[in-house]
């Protein structure tokens, strides 16, 4: 690991801009409270939520997409191979699922005390963080600046260009974006979350093939792998994502890699059939800890 560790260090130093994966989970990680099945029970050490630092060497800072509940633990997953220098440069959030935005408590003054760091954010999450409690008082003392985002709007952001795109998701307290990422030699799509794809007004062939990564929602295999009425809790199968995507060229699957997994789904078995076959079809599984130029 040790090892490990130090050729990821270097691959970040020899870089200008790159990406590290800091959790690979739904909102709930794994093993999730509740969670008294084999899949959790057997599950010694934590599997941290969905969110991914982007990592600017010329400028010495790291950005996240999504602040999430294992935020304490991913800082320090990410300065196993980051220098103490490094500093958090700014965090975005794709939506007010539990998951993906509660993260930012520990940026209070009962934790970290921290000191305007920026958060960009769309119009109704920057209004839902607002005027509720307790990430309001993040504002009013000033732990956090929100940015706003808008649609389509390209943020410059160092050595990186960052632009939202909007997503059909379950949207009860803010809209829901995905992130399309540009470092200084590629490009990344971040889509933890989304309904289903044929309900997005963007095609997904024609979004992969503007990238050279796409960490995609993979949240379920497929139908009826819980026990409760997956209509309620909508997210495209892995398996109906492959239908799309298998008649692509292997070079286009190749950039496709499924993340924000229920701890549920099969697929987090490495030795699963069917991970097994996608993986020879090309297709990737997020990993923590794996580390991309950009």
């Amino acid at each position: 690991m040790a090892a490990l560790l130090v050729c990821a260090s270097l691959l970040l130093h020899a870089q200008k801009t790159a990406m590290q994966v800091v959790g690979i989970m739904q909102d709930g990680g794994s093993p999730q409270l509740g969670c008294l099945k084999p899949c959790c029970k057997n599950n010694k050490q934590r599997e941290f939520v969905s969110s991914i630092a982007l990592i600017d060497s010329t400028n010495q800072v790291f950005h996240l997409l999504d602040a999430t509940p294992d935020i304490a633990s991913q800082f320090q997953l990410i300065y196993q191979t980051l220098p103490a220098t490094y500093k958090l440069g700014s965090i975005f959030l794709t939506h007010a699922h539990i998951g993906h935005y509660t993260g930012l408590q520990f940026l209070g003054r009962e934790a970290m005390n921290a000191a305007e760091v920026p958060v960009y954010v769309m119009p109704r999450m920057g209004a839902y963080l607002t005027k509720n409690g307790p990430w309001s008082q993040l504002v009013q003392l000033k732990n956090i600046q929100l940015q706003p985002l808008v649609q389509d709007q390209t943020v410059q952001l160092g050595g990186f260009q960052l632009t939202p795109l909007l997503v059909p998701h379950r949207d009860e307290f803010s809209e829901t974006v995905g992130f399309r990422v540009k470092g200084a030699g590629k490009s990344l799509l971040f889509i933890p979350d989304i309904d289903k794809w044929e309900k997005w007004d963007r095609q997904l062939i024609a979004e992969i093939e503007k990238v050279d990564y796409a960490f995609i929602d993979g949240t379920f295999f497929a139908d009826g792998e819980i026990n409760r009425p997956m209509h309620e809790i909508p997210h495209p199968f892995i398996s109906e994502t492959i239908r799309l995507l298998d008649t692509l060229p292997r070079s286009i699957r190749e950039r496709v890699y499924f993340t924000h997994f229920n701890h549920t789904n099969p697929l987090l078995q490495h030795t699963h059939p069917d991970r097994i076959r996608l993986e020879k079809d090309g297709y990737h599984f997020a990993t923590t800890g794996t580390i991309l130029s950009l």
